[in-house]
């Protein structure tokens, strides 16, 4: 929804073609069409095998008012499920099936939910090396203290990488403790 909003395919009467290539050949393309209140995609889909079927969906579009002025749009989810309408209002439509609908509706969770607690912990501390102006990684030596940057906030900052590393590495350790002898286990847990 914000970078149609931003490239301006939500002005009414606005119509055009959304392209995806792969090494330079097209692979898909879908014709969208901006009303008042909606936003109509045209498209042709092929589901299990079946002959090419022709879609136009109409997705309704509603905007909230900002705080500080303007208005920001949304889509509402137009899929049914269980019999109710769905109606959320989103910024972003999957394709899981025929139609364009919420995460909620085709039941796709968030890469962070299903990562395991060591890699959510080597995101963090690569998230902080990078900050810091340095690369993602235990392999590579901590970005030394950038110009301007309290000498309290760069040891904080290098705490919590050192931190979130050494979390990762007890997770990913405790995860795999069955395969270590004894005396391995007893080496890295006491």
């Amino acid at each position: 929804m914000n970078r149609l909003n931003r490239e301006g395919c939500l002005r009414p009467g606005w119509q055009g073609h959304w392209q995806w290539s792969r090494d330079g050949k097209q692979v898909a393309s879908i014709g969208c069409k901006a009303t008042e209140t909606s936003f109509v995609l045209s498209y042709r889909i092929q589901l299990n095998g079946d002959d090419w079927e022709p879609i136009t969906q109409p997705i309704p579009i509603t905007r909230i008012d900002c705080h500080y002025g303007n208005q920001r749009p949304y889509f509402r989810c137009p899929g049914v499920m269980n019999g109710r309408h769905c109606g959320r209002r989103v910024g972003k439509l999957f394709l899981g099936g025929k139609y364009f609908l919420c995460r909620h509706c085709y039941n796709v969770a968030y890469t962070s939910q299903s990562e395991p607690r060591y890699d959510r912990a080597l995101r963090r501390a690569n998230k902080t090396r990078m900050a810091l102006g340095g690369e993602p990684g235990t392999a590579h030596w901590i970005a030394p203290k950038p110009k301007g940057m309290w000498h309290r906030t760069y040891q904080r900052k290098c705490w919590e990488i050192e931190h979130y590393e050494y979390q990762a590495d007890l997770r990913f350790l405790s995860k795999f403790a069955h395969l270590l002898n004894k005396s391995e286990r007893e080496m890295f847990f006491n």
